[in-house]
């Protein structure tokens, strides 16, 4: 019985997590079209507030409206007049005293970690932590600048250490650069080893080749060694 349970509880685990993971963002992006919506209902005359609502019923109507309005924002932002109204926006915004820094940071942390340019989550790498001799995953984020940096000696690399099996939560650390030791698997197996807390390993091919065994060096064959002065008399005796 308990084989039975188990054997369906993996079956359908992976499902109900996919199927929660998608409901959840369909409804974020339900919930910003109600938002706008609603928004559109207080500017608009009453008449139209009848279609408005009609619109609430249509499904995934959310998510094609806000998947639309990504792509047409990406578009706008890629050429030279958007990002010079982008600019314009972002002075403006950062003029604003508690505005400008809640904008500032989550821009600076949203442009390390998602722009194309940036080197967050590049690379994963293994590392001593939280003591010598023990061993765990982490991801190089940068490398240290400013007054830290000054005070630092030697080459530094930031690294983000991710906690299993939520991996949104972890540690920051600042190591030496000969301390962390690359690996050739990507960030998403790496991800994968992390919230699996080691079950589901990366696949061979990512891992780097053992070396070979050194040749073992052929023996020089034996020679036989020349008797001894007194066995020589005695055979010519």
């Amino acid at each position: 019985m308990k084989k039975y349970l188990i054997a369906g509880l993996l079956v359908w685990l992976p499902m109900a997590v996919t199927v929660w993971v998608l409901h959840a963002v369909l409804g974020m992006m339900d919930g910003v079209f109600g938002w706008i919506l609603s928004t559109t209902q207080v500017v608009l005359p009453g008449a139209l507030h009848g279609p408005i609502e009609a619109l609430r019923q249509i499904p995934f109507l959310g998510f094609i409206f806000v998947g639309l309005m990504l792509l047409l924002t990406g578009v706008f932002a890629t050429n030279i007049a958007g990002q010079w109204a982008l600019h314009q926006g972002g002075r403006v915004l950062n003029r604003i005293p508690i505005v400008k820094s809640i904008y500032s940071s989550v821009k600076q942390v949203s442009d390390t970690l998602f722009s194309s340019n940036g080197n967050a989550f590049r690379e994963a790498v293994l590392v001593q932590y939280p003591r010598a001799g023990s061993w765990t995953i982490a991801f190089i984020t940068g490398r240290p600048g400013g007054e830290v940096a000054a005070r630092l000696a030697g080459e530094h690399v930031s690294l983000y250490v991710p906690t299993t099996p939520n991996p949104t939560s972890g540690f920051f650390l600042m190591v030496p650069r000969g301390e962390v030791v690359p690996l050739r698997m990507s960030v998403d197996e790496a991800l994968k080893y992390i919230i699996s807390m080691g079950v589901v390993s990366p696949p061979p091919s990512a891992m780097p080749p053992v070396p070979p065994a050194p040749p073992v060096a052929a023996l020089p064959p034996a020679t036989a060694e020349p008797p001894a002065p007194e066995v020589e008399r005695n055979l010519a005796g």
